[in-house]
């Protein structure tokens, strides 16, 4: 049995990446050719670090994609030789090398389109602290692949011996879809406990699941995630969310105890639901939006190019006020009244918590604090002027916000879902017809800043602000003016003052 797979009652809307792993035969097949698609130039590197006495080994991503018929980018090699000695073998292979970490034994470099990052083998020690180790150079390969986070990232080719290294049985895990520590997962996780992190996110990138000795160990040594800084543990939930199963991911953060620590506004969508099911599994029903908004993600050329970060975000946390707002009212019912905008504010304080960028964080409220707006224009359609606001309420995430709120829609009423998904059919086209008779975009007064103090007599300064958000409101409410109108309007406002 397999420590961490598919959470219980759930069935995956699309087959898992797990289904389409080589199976272990085609993997050794592959293992024997794996040298054959490295570029010239890194054949002729691994002949330098050979005549210099040094061993040169691919090692860690590189091979397990390779094995996944997958290509990196970068290069990562780990070596016998020194940092020094590598430096100087690098300089004589091109003029493009920098220093990446000399403390740590890294050396990088470039030649035409290949970049390499070589690392000094490690032995490195922890002092439980920090997951900042005291480096300390290795003098083996297997050594040093021991200190790797998985089994499936602790493979390697040696150079240009061209030989397939695995002493811990990555390439049979690597077609099991299976993650294991190449150490007592306690050991590995208590020195390095982003390791954790990276496990949800591979189960997330790679549909890969977690091994049970391993997935307890994260159970066990969850609160050891609160040693590493807020911008590394973003870095590792922005990938998983960016990958293709981050429900899996998600919900291997909560079931490990993790995400209690990094994101708990997550595990608290888990309420208790009541005997009558007068409101559905907000954590559920969460997971859905977030596969569903994905669903809607477009290519490459269209309005929301996939991955989307912010759309993913926002479907993540659109609900995270609920928790708060939760009232039982007379008869039973439940309420969540103003969780949007209670939710609305805790996204930013937990994305600033996590370090986030301003732009993205306030992209995500503004979607978590306006996804409830489209309610009700079912039941009584939206005047023009509703709908010009709408629009310019959402600005430059109107395209998200449309996306968004379909995605939120996860009755399994089939009629109450075709009404809704009508509905919000007919305001993308109110829409539509509004921006073929105006400039809905980017909605401006009549008269701008300078036609109001000439028309007015009037300089600079407080008047001509409320003289412009009047004449807003009524480019609102009418749509476009005339000029004369508006003049008209704004003389008979000026007057009332």
């Amino acid at each position: 049995m397999l420590g961490y797979v598919n959470p219980p009652n759930q069935s995956p809307r699309q087959p898992s990446l797990l289904s389409e792993l080589p199976s272990i035969d085609v993997l050794r097949a592959r293992a024997a050719g794996l040298w054959e698609a490295l570029p010239p130039e890194v054949l002729e590197l691994s002949s330098r670090f050979a005549d210099a006495g040094h061993e040169l080994a691919l090692v860690g991503g590189p091979v397990r994609d390779a094995f996944l018929g997958r290509s990196s980018a970068d290069l990562d090699f780990a070596t016998s030789a020194t940092p020094e000695q590598t430096e100087a073998l690098l300089k004589k292979w091109t003029h493009a090398t920098w220093d990446m970490g000399r403390e740590f034994g890294t050396i990088g470099a470039r030649q035409a389109d290949v970049v390499v990052e070589i690392t000094t083998y490690r032995e490195d020690a922890y002092d439980g602290q920090t997951r900042k180790p005291v480096v300390s150079f290795g003098d083996s390969l297997a050594g040093d692949l021991a200190r790797r986070d998985f089994t499936v990232n602790a493979m390697a080719v040696t150079l240009p011996s061209k030989q397939f290294v695995d002493p811990f049985g990555g390439l049979e895990d690597l077609a099991g879809g299976l993650l294991r520590t190449p150490v007592e997962p306690a050991i590995s996780f208590g020195d390095d406990p982003l390791r954790m992190m990276r496990a949800a996110r591979f189960v997330s990138q790679l549909g890969f699941d977690v091994e049970p000795a391993t997935f307890a160990a994260m159970s066990e040594l969850a609160d050891r995630i609160a040693i590493i800084s807020a911008e590394r543990v973003r870095e590792e939930l922005v990938k998983l969310l960016l990958g293709r199963e981050p429900r899996r991911g998600l919900s291997a953060l909560v079931d490990s105890g993790i995400a209690h620590h990094v994101l708990p506004e997550l595990p608290a969508l888990q309420l208790e639901v009541d005997e009558h099911h007068h409101h559905k599994d907000v954590y559920e029903h969460t997971l859905t939006v977030l596969e569903q908004a994905i669903d809607l993600e477009t290519g490459p050329d269209g309005a929301v190019p996939a991955p989307d970060l912010v759309l993913r975000l926002a479907a993540l946390l659109h609900d995270i006020g609920k928790p708060a707002t939760r009232r039982l009212e007379p008869g039973g019912a439940v309420s969540f009244h103003h969780h949007e905008v209670v939710g609305a504010k805790l996204t930013v304080k937990r994305m600033k918590a996590l370090r986030f960028d301003k732009d993205t964080i306030t992209a995500v409220a503004r979607l978590v604090e306006l996804h409830l707006r489209f309610h009700g224009y079912g039941e009584a359609r939206w005047s023009d002027s509703a709908v010009r606001r709408y629009v310019t309420d959402a600005g430059d995430q109107l395209e998200r916000l449309h996306r968004l709120t379909r995605a939120d829609v996860t009755t399994q009423n089939r009629r109450k879902a075709e009404r809704l998904s009508f509905a919000y059919d007919d305001l993308e086209h109110r829409i539509a017809e509004l921006r073929e008779r105006e400039e809905l975009d980017s909605i401006r007064p009549d008269l701008d800043g300078t036609q109001i103090m000439a028309i007015l007599g009037i300089g600079p300064g407080r008047e001509v602000g409320l003289a412009y958000k009047h004449l807003l409101e009524l480019r609102m409410e009418h749509g476009p003016l005339s000029e004369e109108r508006a003049k008209q309007e704004l003389m008979d406002w000026w007057a009332q003052r």
